[in-house]
């Protein structure tokens, strides 16, 4: 694990369903673990932090390993309306756009891919905005999922996510970006969703 920004954590894990590595992310104001799969150096990692108390999943498919948070810390567990339906046997509650989800984690955001597919503001020092699904960082390259991802029309869906990120632009203040899937953009973030949408389609 290691500190982006003064209380933001991220570690990458490989996940074995994907056989790639993912993102995950801890916020110490808030004691919420983002998309988290256990750190390689186990549970130790949260050795001398806040003990986590919340599970925030971005989308319903990045259960990960949120059941061991649940088991090992007691930590609640929070996923979007449009995807508690798939957790209707553990005790989850559900969130939706505009909600404080935990005190420094709101949901800003809904991603073009699927109803569940949401972006997350993060209150942390200059601000972070975390996606899910929507964009990646693939090799240092911001961009989108590949087009087999993207259902029947990917070019609509890749225009919706360009409109949707603009959306952001011009309503949220932030300076990091994170991803489920990929490095986290510290300190340029905001400058590269400003490339993505300007990039000629």
């Amino acid at each position: 694990m290691r500190e982006l920004v003064p209380g933001l954590w991220h570690w990458t894990t490989e996940h074995p369903n994907l056989g790639q590595d993912v993102s995950s992310y801890y916020v110490t104001r808030s004691a919420a673990v983002l998309d988290p799969m256990v750190p390689p150096e186990g549970m130790a990692a949260f050795d001398g932090l806040p003990t986590p108390e919340h599970v925030v999943l971005s989308c319903r498919h990045h259960d990960r390993d949120h059941a061991r948070f649940v088991e090992v810390f007691g930590a609640d567990f929070h996923v979007s309306e449009h995807g508690v339906q798939e957790y209707s046997d553990e005790d989850v509650t559900a969130y939706a756009i505009g909600d404080q989800i935990v005190p420094g984690i709101t949901a800003v955001a809904n991603g073009p891919i699927a109803p569940d597919d949401t972006v997350l503001k993060i209150d942390v020092e200059g601000g972070a905005l975390a996606f899910a699904d929507s964009l990646i960082n693939a090799g240092g390259r911001v961009g989108f999922v590949p087009d087999g991802l993207l259902g029947d029309d990917p070019e609509q869906v890749r225009a919706d996510i360009t409109a949707a990120v603009s959306g952001l632009l011009d309503t949220q203040e932030f300076e990091h970006v994170l991803f489920a899937h990929g490095d986290p953009v510290v300190g340029g973030g905001r400058d590269a969703l400003v490339a993505l949408v300007q990039k000629p389609s």
